[in-house]
């Protein structure tokens, strides 16, 4: 579709993403944080470091997260102060840092993980059919799949910096 202004269709779409994204992530972040004093930055901060195995390369751990490498400074200090991830040097390049889960991190993460699912089928997953699911899902393959084709790694996290602003600023 080419021209200036979006359609009605593509205005609800654009819009309903936003609001939701920005909707959801504070319950989230708020659930999170009531019942287990971990806001949603920093319980993605766990999950990728265990999904990596336990241990990332600062800056690949900021580029998973979107996030600035300043602005993962911050959170991780905030998780070393509580003992649930570690700085280290990389052995293999001393120039680079990487970020380890502790164990406190991991049992932290356990603890959380149960009521994160809960929590995220209840804002989100529990609003739509399987069928739903699955389109949504195909969906935002589609457009990861184009994103990819068309940007460097380094444009998605300043793209996603930028949307975050954006979202914080209509929220």
């Amino acid at each position: 579709m080419s021209g200036s202004r979006f359609t009605a269709e593509e205005l609800a779409a654009w819009h309903g993403f936003l609001r939701t994204h920005a909707r959801v992530t504070r319950r989230l972040d708020a659930a999170l944080s009531a019942s287990h004093s971990l806001p949603l930055t920093h319980f993605d901060v766990l999950i990728q470091l265990s999904l990596a195995g336990g241990l990332l390369r600062m800056s690949e751990l900021a580029d998973r997260l979107l996030v600035s490498r300043s602005g993962l400074t911050r959170i991780i200090d905030q998780l070393e102060a509580q003992d649930l991830v570690v700085r280290e040097r990389d052995a293999g390049d001393a120039r680079g840092l990487n970020a380890s889960l502790t164990p406190a991190g991991r049992a932290r993460l356990s603890d959380a993980a149960g009521a994160h699912t809960v929590n995220v089928r209840e804002a989100f997953l529990g609003a739509l059919t399987s069928a739903e699911q699955a389109s949504l899902a195909a969906g935002w393959r589609a457009i990861a799949e184009r994103l990819d084709a068309t940007e460097p790694p380094p444009a998605r996290v300043a793209a996603a910096q930028a949307l975050r602003r954006r979202q914080r600023r209509v929220a």
